[in-house]
């Protein structure tokens, strides 16, 4: 009788794996950036290419990644640029009148604001972005092996309480460094967080 996997992932359903995009300025400072195509940083490019010696001996049937240059060029130097796909799915929460703001600042006009709650005047509601993130999921267990995305710290979080069958505003549980790995999998037939923000042992110090 074989034994019990008590690894986590079940071999046949594939796995997502999920990369936000290492660092940015605004992502330094904590002004929401969402579809402003803000390049990495030095130390960004960096904390990307430390990812590499994860990836490079795992096989993927699907890479995806944002259009934006911070989620491609992640993608591109962790390794994976020549198979990506790009989706205007992955991108990020569109901040509408919030973008390049702080949430201090915001609380100025809007005191105890919180974007998970009330959203962002003029961009999208976290239904909206959970509807792309819906479709990224669809894609991913279809596909005829395991899939990884390289996108942005609110979307990924979205797409991981879809994952696992938790509403959209779930996602405001799940912190996301940059340049975090993150795996979705399966225990048996349920989904599950298998590894959540994990830095890369290769990263700089």
């Amino acid at each position: 009788m074989p034994e019990d996997d008590t690894s986590g992932e079940t071999p046949t359903r594939p796995s997502m794996f999920l990369v936000r995009h290492g660092a940015t300025a605004w992502s330094r400072s904590g002004q929401h950036t969402g579809r402003t195509d803000i390049p990495l940083l030095d130390e960004g490019r960096e904390e990307a290419r430390s990812l590499a010696p994860m990836l490079a001996a795992h096989q993927f049937a699907l890479v995806l990644t944002s259009p934006l240059s911070r989620a491609f060029e992640t993608c591109a130097l962790a390794g994976l640029g020549d198979r990506a796909e790009t989706t205007e799915d992955l991108l990020e929460w569109d901040y509408g009148d919030y973008e390049g703001r702080a949430t201090e600042d915001i609380r100025v006009e809007r005191p105890g604001w919180n974007l998970w709650v009330d959203g962002a005047v003029g961009g999208e509601t976290v239904g909206a972005v959970g509807r792309r993130a819906d479709r990224v999921i669809e894609r991913a267990r279809a596909a005829d092996g395991d899939t990884i995305c390289f996108a942005h710290g609110h979307v990924l979080r979205v797409l991981a309480a879809r994952w696992l069958g938790l509403p959209p505003v779930g996602g405001r549980l799940l912190a996301l460094d940059a340049a975090a790995l993150s795996v979705l999998g399966w225990e048996r037939e349920v989904p599950v967080l298998v590894r959540w923000n994990e830095p890369s042992p290769h990263r700089p110090r």
